[in-house]
């Protein structure tokens, strides 16, 4: 069973995954030493949290067997698990993306289809 977990991606970011066809990762992804990502119940809460105010976003769907043993699950400060990339972002692992609409409180316009999977 594909397992799919997403990153959440400023503008600029995301034109720098289209252009160089990689993405290293945020500033804070390269100070932890790992891209930051979520499962479909914990992105639109990572949303909230830490795009606040941060304009449009884009939303990246990606599948975890694409990244064999670099993904690992790690708890949060609150004990959740979160995946996390030990590597960088290829744009030929990506399924499907979105823009995000930030609609006002940190709440950002998420497609239909998001939550149709």
């Amino acid at each position: 069973m594909q397992k799919t977990v997403y990153k959440l991606l400023l503008s600029a970011e995301w034109e720098t995954l289209e252009t160089e066809d990689v993405f290293l990762g945020t500033p804070l992804d390269l100070k932890d030493g790992y891209v930051h990502l979520s499962t479909a119940g914990q992105v639109i809460e990572t949303a909230r949290l830490h795009f606040n105010h941060k304009g449009p976003l884009v939303l990246v769907e990606l599948d975890e067997s694409d990244f064999g043993d670099t993904l690992k699950y790690e708890p949060a400060r609150d004990g959740s698990l979160f995946p996390h990339q030990y590597g960088l972002l290829k744009r030929s692992q990506i399924k499907r993306h979105w823009p995000l609409k930030e609609t006002g409180n940190g709440t950002y316009e998420f497609p239909d289809e998001f939550y149709q999977d």
